[in-house]
Formats: structure tokens, sequence, C-alpha cells
């Protein structure tokens, strides 16, 4: 699967696009190059932004947690709740879901992502220009600090060397698939919340964490704060994008 949340990069590559970047079949492709096969309602990139739309952002819901999304539909919500990401245009309204799905035979297996459009309402441009690159880090590093202390007082064994080395094995953002117009302070956050999130989504389904007289109980309440964890760094990861989104826009300054 893709180094970054799909619409991660499309929010990132798109806006660039719409700023003097390369034609939207560039874009995408430089958006997922990792990805074997891209469809689905993308035409309306290009009708969102011949009708002015400047900038296309990301949001990374869960069930429970739509906060950061438009207003739209059920079916809408549902998907992206599904997905865990989407990405939206705050002028018009519209939103553009991502289903990530594997094709081919066994031994010749590829990824695909088919994009869904729904409309969805307008949101305010206050509401995403109040995002503050500093105050995200600053949140972000406050509920890693209670994560730790939280996993401190649920004691148990630590994971074992190849639990580790497994969920390490995720952390190399070599290959993120980024427009060089991305800002740097930015980037340095995105980075932090996406290896949190990984982490997290990795380990919280080890089978080794059972391993080493771990109880059961010790580890159910891992998982949970394993998944507050991940639910935290992914909201961190679509705010600082969405700065990143508004400095290529020309909204801000990077």
């Amino acid at each position: 699967m893709p180094e970054l949340p799909a619409s991660v990069r499309l929010a990132l590559w798109v806006t660039a696009s719409w700023h003097g970047g390369p034609g939207t079949s560039e874009a995408l492709a430089r958006a997922f190059p990792d990805l074997d096969h891209v469809a689905g309602d993308l035409a309306r990139l290009d009708v969102w932004r011949d009708l002015g739309e400047q900038a296309l952002f990301v949001a990374l819901p869960r069930p429970g947690d739509l906060s950061r999304m438009p207003r739209g539909s059920a079916a809408a919500t549902a998907h992206a709740a599904d997905a865990g990401e989407c990405v939206f245009v705050a002028g018009l309204g519209g939103v553009l879901v991502p289903t990530l799905s594997e094709f081919g035979p066994d031994g010749d297996v590829g990824v695909r992502a088919d994009w869904t459009a729904y409309e969805a309402d307008p949101v305010p441009r206050h509401r995403m220009e109040m995002l503050d690159l500093r105050e995200i880090e600053r949140d972000l590093m406050r509920r890693l600090r209670e994560h730790t202390a939280s996993f401190e007082q649920v004691g148990g064994h630590p994971w074992g060397d190849d639990a580790r080395a497994e969920a390490a094995a995720d952390l190399d953002t070599a290959l993120w698939g980024i427009p060089a117009a991305t800002s740097g302070r930015a980037l340095r956050i995105m980075a932090l919340a996406a290896n949190l999130s990984r982490l997290a989504h990795r380990t919280a389904g080890l089978t080794s964490l059972g391993s080493s007289g771990l109880d059961a109980g010790t580890a159910a309440s891992r998982g949970l704060l394993l998944r507050n964890l991940a639910a935290d760094a992914d909201s961190a990861l679509a705010d600082a994008t969405n700065v990143a989104v508004m400095s290529i826009a020309g909204w801000r300054p990077a």
C-alpha cells in the first residue's frame, strides 16, 4: 500500500497542478507511482479547477470522528470512514473517496485505487486557515507524551525483537511521492505523524504481542491505546497536510 495515504498525496499533487505544476494526468502519475491502476471519478478534479477551486484538502476520518471532513450524505461519510481517507474542495463542496484493492492472480497481484465522487457542503475558508503548524506539533507531542505514560501504566513485557523489527520495516520514507513545493516545516510534522500512525496500526495487529507472558487483558488495553495513538497521529497528518496544501496554493507563507 502507499507510503502515505493516497488522499494525502493526491491533495498535494493536485494542488500543485492547479498552481503551475504538471497537468492532471502527470500529477496523478507522480502521486501514485506505486499503484498499478488508478480510476474512477477523477474527471471531477478538472471540473473543480475550472470552476475556480484553488486547493484540494484531505481528511482522514474514522467511525465516530468525521470532524475533519465536510458534511455530506450518509453514503459519503460511511465510505470515507471505512476507507479512512478522502479529499475535498472547500469552496464548491465535494468529496472524492478512494477504494484500495488488490487484483490479479497469485504471484502477480497489483494494487488499484478507485475514486468515487460525492456532493458535500462547502467548508468556510477561515476554518482551514485557522490551522497552525506550531499548534499541530505541540498538540501531537503532548498527546504522544500522554500515550507514553498510559503505556507505562498498562505495563506488560515489551515486544520481542522480531515484532519491533517487523514494525520498524514500515518506517522508510524514501519512496514518498510528494511535490517539491511541499513546505519543509509541514513535511517534518507529516513525517512524524505518518510514522506514528503506521507504527500504531502495524503493531496493533502483530501476532507476537501475546508473547513474553503478555496476558489478554494487557494486550487488549495496549490495543486500545494503539488505536488512540493512530487516531491522534492521523489527525495531525491531515492538519499538517492541509497547511502544506494552503502553502502550495499561495494562501499562506511556507
